[in-house]
């Protein structure tokens, strides 16, 4: 027997609000293998879960997003995690790269959208970094940055066809990595930058969304 078109309009509606609320409390998780600047390689556990603000039809975004791994030499096991922010409706932070030097962990990543460009201060190049004190993690300005730090060393796009391959996989290598970070166009995301950039990666914030802003 055929379902009347309102209950089946009204089933078709119980199943998309599951289907949000089930999207909206998963999460994923997966290894990755990192090349260090000084040719070491460590692994990393990533994982992921999903909440937030989203257009019909769009995925729930990324609402937290953590890295673990253990630092060569000393052994401590350390975690970094880019937070929910209520006020952006997703996660504060995009990877970039997980680095170690003299048994000291850093982390650089970039804020994740215009919104959250503009609460980490529009920084140029658009990174903020962090360095792990032994107890926790502290925000550090570019000069702090070692210079050995050059590479974007994670995967970049965790999401979709991509992020189901990365959790399929258990552990992916280190120049599959190296490979599928090819397909990145934005040069600020190939490399970690030291100049600043002629065209930041949002508009200023005092023209609003829709100013003119020069293409290069």
């Amino acid at each position: 027997m055929i379902a009347p078109p309102a209950l089946t309009a009204k089933a078709a509606l119980l199943t998309l609000l599951a289907s949000l609320t089930l999207s909206a409390c998963s999460g994923d998780s997966w290894r990755e293998e990192v090349l260090l600047h000084d040719g070491q390689k460590i692994v990393v556990e990533r994982s992921q879960t999903y909440k937030g603000r989203s257009e019909i039809g769009q995925p729930t975004p990324i609402g937290e997003h953590t890295v673990k791994f253990t630092v060569p030499a000393t052994g401590q096991k350390v975690t970094w995690t880019s937070e929910y922010g209520e006020d952006l409706g997703r996660t504060n932070f995009n990877l970039l790269a997980v680095h170690v030097l003299k048994g000291t962990p850093y982390v650089v990543a970039t804020p994740n959208l215009c919104l959250a460009y503009n609460k980490w201060g529009r920084p140029n190049p658009p990174y903020v970094y962090f360095k792990h004190d032994g107890k926790t993690w502290q925000r550090i300005d570019q000069a702090a940055w070692p210079a050995e730090f050059q590479t974007v060393n994670v995967v970049q796009y965790i999401w979709g066809y991509d992020l189901a391959n990365l959790v399929k996989s258990g552990l992916t290598p280190a120049n599959e990595v190296t490979k599928l970070n090819q397909e990145v166009r934005q040069p600020e995301f190939k490399t970690i930058l030291r100049e600043r950039m002629q065209y930041p990666p949002c508009p200023p914030v005092a023209g609003g969304p829709k100013a003119p802003h020069p293409i290069p």
